[in-house]
């Protein structure tokens, strides 16, 4: 038990530090690299929770794929003329007051407990050991009754990958001209 609490607290503030250095990183390259460790982190919170599926989902569909595009999507679009410019600065008071708000938020949390944040329809949660057939029923249920609409997602992101592909090729043969 203690193991687990010791994980839950480093992996917390791994992904607090990531996503920290995420939003405040000039180079959306490196930005990209600290949401990839975000996204890790994520991922084994889902593992000490024993969720494996959702744990290889976040790695695969996320890390893998998501990223992939958005490190895609950055390296076909010219960004040093938006990394020069400012941006935001008229924005702190709202920014300000969104922190107050979440602090103000904690403070209720930990005033009243853990306990304030139930209510009458909330579910219990699953024991301990009670997720061991998580990856197999929610396999069944895809491939089964969701079998059209996973292959339609995996045919669009093909197009999609593909599109991007020939949209480089033709930016490239753009600028050779």
């Amino acid at each position: 038990m203690l193991i687990d609490t010791v994980l839950f607290y480093v992996l917390a503030v791994l992904i607090l530090g990531s996503a920290i250095m995420t939003i405040t990183r000039r180079n959306v390259v490196h930005s990209a690299v600290w949401l990839i460790s975000t996204l890790l982190g994520v991922a084994g919170v889902f593992l000490l929770q024993g969720a494996e599926f959702l744990a290889g989902v976040q790695i695969i569909v996320y890390i893998g794929g998501i990223m992939v595009l958005f490190l895609f999507v950055i390296m076909l679009v010219p960004v040093q003329e938006e990394a020069a410019q400012r941006r935001f600065s008229n924005q702190k008071w709202l920014a300000f007051a969104c922190a107050a708000g979440v602090f103000a938020m904690l403070a209720v949390i930990v005033v009243r407990g853990v306990g304030a944040l139930s209510h009458p329809g909330m579910a219990e949660p699953a024991g301990l050991g009670s997720l061991t057939k998580n990856s197999e029923s929610v396999g069944l249920v895809l491939f089964s009754e969701y079998l059209l609409p996973f292959e339609l997602a995996s045919v669009l992101l093909l197009v999609a990958i593909i599109g991007a592909i020939v949209m480089s090729k033709a930016r490239t043969r753009e600028t050779e001209s």
